[in-house]
């Protein structure tokens, strides 16, 4: 028979997957960077006389998986990536005390 789990036990097993989700995209950042850093590189040392470095080609596979990562991105942090979750709230909070701490003279 299975034990049932403490609500410390489900807790701490949420944040170490949310831990390991976290990693794994800072890993996937990195790759990213470094491979495209490489490739880049690479094809801008071997470029022919006359032949220009600015073309698709060159920044096609940063181009598409820049749109994998960007949906890693999402998936990972959501929609509220830019503002937060509770962004609106802290705006308010913080224009709210900007009026309060304000002498009008």
């Amino acid at each position: 028979m299975e034990r049932l789990k403490t609500p410390e036990e489900v807790r701490l097993e949420r944040a170490t997957k949310r831990v390991q989700e976290i990693k794994g995209y800072y890993k996937h950042l990195a790759s990213f960077v470094l491979v495209n850093a490489f490739l880049i590189l690479i094809n801008f040392l071997n470029l022919d006389q006359g032949e220009t470095f600015w073309k698709f080609s060159t920044f096609s596979v940063a181009f598409f998986w820049g749109i994998g990562l960007f949906f890693h991105t999402l998936n990972l942090y959501g929609r509220n990536f830019f503002l937060g979750e509770d962004w609106e709230e802290k705006k308010i909070k913080e224009f709210m005390d900007r009026k309060q701490n304000t002498k009008w003279e």
